[in-house]
């Protein structure tokens, strides 16, 4: 037998562990707690007895059965319904023979004026052949919460562990939650480490990604609104807290959670609209893009006022977004709001100041960084921090009321010259005016003039010119849909022309076949960001 067959002891047993408490349903009457144990124990409930009472409340559990790569475990879900508003309750979890110690929860509040949630990302620790040690992040979350004794639940914004395809890496990942999440509700977002795994621990190969998340899916799908899209309920969920909508976004079937947004967005009536996905759809590395969700969800995301998100292990807030468009306004559009990492991690991607970002912070220290959210009737006070000696990374206000960002940062407009960004990254300024033209129905640019400025092979002639990089030519001539390139024709979407500046302007959809790059065109702001399809190859290295 394989030693990575033996059950550790580290396993599950019959006492109930991995206890945490989670917004299911009405927060002002009722929270959900999920446990687990061995599969010896086959059934389970929780008893509710309210502050200062001594009547006690049973509720019985779901149970639902999970085989890891490890162990064998039973877990156990109980709604605890019928609460009071604003009511402090105390309970354990268990059965007849093993029970928890008592844990305490707070109900919402009725008709409350505002409330604070915390955000955390990117906690991941270890690999899948040890139990790693979550004991740094134990202090993170305790030394916010004494700071803020008011925050009403926690919110992930995913990697919640490093491998979440092994049942050893969430056995560290609550070892670490312990005397946390059984009192503070834990809103957990799915990363793409928690729904990766291998084969083997030893070899390190076999399947990269689970979809669905199996280990996740298995573990906390009772734990959550089973609202989702449908065959991707656990993965994706929607909950309401006070004046706010919260839509929990995961890194699988984009086009179908796209869909769900847009109508569970679109049901809620409350003031604030808030969601949480793991990858950054405007990022701050060099080197990458976020093909796995954009622009698949930019219609559902875009009706929500905040997105959080991880990954990256750097802090960035970008201006409100909406159809690749910069603006200063919150009801123009998005703010994207990228968290860092919460367990003094080494830093993660070499990251940039990007035309999309209003702040940035770029962590290159090993610090633990947390988002602080305030949220009012009409208004929302965002507070980054690092936690190890409480400098403030950003601190922002969006007023609803007013319609304004304080403090204001207007988003950049170029009027006289379009302005190129590889990946957000400007390029260099060009000497002549090459603003793009909107012609039936679709954007044209004078490509000479864009690729001269990015440092591009550039030969003109008389009607036609020539562009090179990324090791891939093509000439375009004046009056023609066709491209002839290293690789063939290239039938084009619609004929060269002359412009008033006497540049030849071409199609912008040329740049994909042509040269395997991708474009957008922000209009209000002027400015032009293209990016090589393979991420692994930078500006830098062409042509």
């Amino acid at each position: 037998m394989s030693e990575f067959n033996v059950k550790p002891a580290r396993g599950s047993t019959p006492n109930p562990d991995h206890i945490f408490i989670s917004i299911k349903g009405d927060a002002k009457t009722s929270m959900t707690v999920t446990w687990r144990t061995s599969v010896d124990v086959t059934s389970g409930y929780a008893l509710v007895r309210e502050d200062g009472k001594t009547d006690l409340m049973k509720y019985e559990a779901e149970t639902g059965y999970f085989k890891s790569d490890i162990d064998e475990s039973n877990m156990f879900w109980a709604d605890m319904v019928n609460l009071k508003p604003g009511t402090k309750y105390f309970y354990t979890v268990g059965n007849d023979e093993f029970r928890s110690e008592e844990f305490f929860f707070t109900t919402e509040e009725e008709n409350a004026e505002s409330f604070k949630f915390m955000c955390v990302s990117d906690q991941q620790k270890g690999d899948p052949h040890d139990l790693p040690d979550y004991s740094y992040f134990t202090k993170v979350l305790k030394t916010v919460l004494e700071e803020n004794p008011d925050i009403k639940f926690i919110l992930t914004a995913g990697d919640n562990t490093d491998c979440g395809q092994h049942e050893v890496q969430w056995n560290g990942a609550f070892s670490g939650l312990k005397g946390v999440v059984e009192h503070v509700p834990f809103m957990m977002t799915l990363g793409n480490h928690d729904n990766r795994g291998f084969e083997d621990y030893k070899n390190h190969i076999g399947r990269y990604y689970a979809e669905p998340a199996e280990f996740f899916c298995n573990q906390f799908k009772g734990s959550y609104p089973f609202n989702g899209p449908e065959g991707w309920e656990t993965e994706n969920y929607s909950f309401s807290y006070g004046n706010a909508h919260f839509n929990i976004i995961s890194v699988n079937e984009p086009e179908r959670v796209n869909d769900w947004l847009i109508k569970d967005i679109s049901a809620t009536d409350r003031v604030w609209k808030f969601g949480s996905y793991h990858f950054p759809m405007y990022y701050a590395g060099p080197e990458l893009s976020n093909d796995d969700g954009y622009p698949m969800m930019r219609e559902g995301i875009e009706m929500l006022d905040v997105l959080f998100s991880g990954h990256e292990h750097n802090f960035a807030r970008t201006f409100p977004i909406k159809n690749e468009q910069l603006f200063d306004k919150p009801s123009e559009g998005t703010i994207h709001y990228e968290l860092g990492n919460s367990d003094a991690n080494p830093p993660g991607t070499m990251s940039s100041h990007k035309v999309w970002h209003a702040a940035h912070y770029p962590c290159e220290e090993q610090i633990s960084t947390v988002a602080i959210v305030e949220v009012f009737k009409d208004k929302v006070i965002l507070t980054s921090k690092v936690v190890e000696d409480g400098r403030i990374i950003d601190e922002c206000i969006i007023d609803k009321k007013n319609d304004t960002i304080y403090p204001i940062a207007l988003a950049p407009i170029f009027k006289r010259r379009t302005r190129t960004f590889y990946k957000g990254l400007g390029l260099g300024l060009s000497e002549r005016e090459q603003i793009p033209e909107f012609k039936d129905g679709m954007w044209f640019s004078p490509l000479a003039v864009m690729f001269t400025a990015i440092g591009a092979d550039v030969k003109k002639e008389v009607g036609k010119v020539t562009l090179g990089i990324y090791g891939k030519t093509a000439t375009f001539t004046e009056g023609s849909n066709i491209a002839i390139t290293n690789d063939g024709e290239v039938t084009l979407p619609a004929k060269v022309y002359r412009g008033e500046n006497s540049q030849l302007y071409i199609p912008l959809d040329a740049i994909r076949p042509c040269f395997n790059m991708k474009w957008a065109y922000a209009e209000r702001n002027n400015y032009l960001t293209i990016e090589h399809v393979d991420e692994a190859i930078p500006m830098t290295k062409q042509p």
